[in-house]
Parts: C-alpha cells; structure tokens; sequence
C-alpha cells in the first residue's frame, strides 16, 4: 500500500468500530483516518486517544460526494448500522441498515474503494451446527434480514465490477473493551462479569447450556485489517470456531475474577432464542489468512485487566 494511507469508519465510536480504528491508528501510524458515526449506538468515550477527523452524520442521509468530494481512500470500512437487535421498527432498521449500505456504494463505485462492512452471525438464524458461509440464510429479526439484503447488494455488485474488492464479515458473538455503553446488547461476557464483580450471583437462562462462538474484539479487528489484503470480494465468518457455553463462561469469569459464584437459572422468555453460534472459519483461514489468537479463557483474562485492573 502506498503511503500515507486515508481509511474512512463508518461507525467508528461504536464497540468494533472504535477498536478498528485504534488499531489503524497504531499500525499505520501516518494515515489519514476519518471516522463517521452519529452516535446512535456509539460514544465519543471510546476514541479517547483518537487523533483523527470526526464527521456526525446519519449514513442514511449522508450525501458522501457533498461531504468528501473526489477524495480517494484506500479502503472504507463500514461497522456502522443499527445493532440493537430488540428494535421492532422493521422500516427503520431496514431502511437505514441497507439505504446506508448502498449510498456508501454508489459513492465508491466511480473509485472502486474497497469496502470492508459488517455482516453478522444473525443471518444464519437458528443453527445446530457450525455455519458455513454458503449456508442460507434465515434471518428471524429485522436486523438480521438487512445485514441478508446488505449480503445481497455486496455480492451482486461485485459480481457486476469484479475488479473492486468487498469484503463481508460476520462477527459472530463480539465481546471486550469499549461495549459498556451498548447498555442492554452489551455481551454476556460483559453482563456476567459486571454482576459477579457487584457480589451477585450470575443469572443465565436454564440451563445454562446454551452456547455461543464468543470472539474476542481483539481478533475481530485483526480479521478486518486482514481484509485490506483479501484478494477477491468474498464473505467471511468471524469467530473463534468453537461454541462455548453460558456455564463454561461462568467458570473462566470466576477462575478470572478470583470469585465462586454459581449460576442463577432462570426460564428463557424468548420463544425465538439462538440456543447455538459456531462459526466455521475455514474460508476466512484461506482468504484473509485469519487465525484467531484468544481462546475464551484468554480474551476473558485480558477484558477483566482491562475492566477492573489487576
């Protein structure tokens, strides 16, 4: 890559977003960065150390040629949308997650910038097994149906300009620093340490069986600085590749924490609850060269020194 390199995020003060762009601030120490985010599901808190540009827009309006005009970047990544899954508005969680989408590349189109964008975990619905990027998808909220739409849009104008490069990543189930303020959709990981570190006991659904690809955001930021090199537009998975569950969490939390707690068991309320996450990351492995570095054990250890010190 020719240097200095200009790299836009879109909802770069978000969970991922923010760590993204610490990240590239760190490896490509002289880059133009600029992130873009309205603060919906963000917080100026995350980028404390951020020596960027800022741009507070809605994505869903945002006029990218009026804003920016011919300036070329190298790569845009795309984590902005609106992630709370519980939003029941399906126009507005539709409309802004994809309308943003194809604004964003209808204005890289004339460039052909590469596009990095969030997909997610969300599109493969309710899985028994470890999902496979070819595997239909089955959407069972809003949000997911327009991260499928956004798949959608991704792979039919690649196939239309196959000399620009998009990359999709479905970040599976996200946990680690700077996810606080997501309040309610902050991770398990989060809400689990948070009660036991307040001397409560940890609540889980019975029986605690349930189990999740949880991805530290560490190697979730990896994984997309990988994608500036992918070679070919394409897909990809990001999790760990294996399913851990709720109780397994609490005994590396108590182990991490110094603490004893035993589970809360509680009915799930949910009739439409993802009981299973895995990702198969074969693919990502082959074209982004991803090798996830954080087993539980070791995302958890460093998201508590990271929390609470220690």
């Amino acid at each position: 890559m020719h240097s200095p390199s200009n790299f836009t995020i879109t909802g770069g003060a978000g969970f991922i977003g923010s760590n993204l762009t610490l990240a590239l601030q760190e490896k490509f120490p002289d880059a133009r960065l600029t992130v873009i985010d309205d603060f919906r599901s963000g917080d100026f808190k995350n980028l404390a150390g951020y020596r960027g540009d800022f741009v507070a827009e809605n994505l869903a309006t945002l006029d990218w040629r009026e804003k920016f005009g011919d300036q070329k970047f190298d790569a845009i990544f795309h984590l902005a949308s609106i992630t709370d899954t519980t939003l029941h508005d399906q126009f507005v969680q539709v409309h802004d997650n994809v309308e943003s989408f194809r604004r964003l590349l209808n204005f890289a189109r004339a460039t052909r910038t590469r596009i990095i964008y969030a997909s997610s975990a969300a599109t493969y619905g309710r899985a028994t097994e470890a999902s496979i990027e070819a595997n239909g998808a089955a959407p069972a909220n809003a949000y997911a149906f327009s991260k499928v739409i956004m798949d959608n849009i991704a792979r039919r104008t690649a196939a239309e300009l196959p000399g620009w490069i998009i990359v999709g990543l479905r970040y599976f189930n996200v946990y680690g620093p700077r996810e606080a303020h997501k309040g309610v959709p902050a991770s398990m990981v989060y809400h689990l340490a948070q009660q036991m570190k307040a001397g409560k006991r940890p609540r889980i659904f019975k029986h605690g069986e349930q189990k999740r690809d949880f991805v530290y955001v560490r190697d979730a930021v990896e994984a997309s600085i990988r994608a500036l090199d992918a070679r070919i537009s394409g897909i990809y998975n990001v999790g760990t590749g294996q399913a851990r569950s709720f109780n397994e969490l609490i005994d590396v939390l108590n182990k991490c924490l110094g603490t004893n707690f035993q589970p809360e068991y509680f009915d799930n309320p949910h009739p439409h609850y993802q009981n299973f996450t895995q990702a198969d990351i074969t693919s990502a492995h082959s074209g982004l060269g991803y090798e996830p570095r954080f087993s539980l054990e070791d995302g958890v250890r460093d998201y508590m020194q990271w929390l609470y010190g220690g």
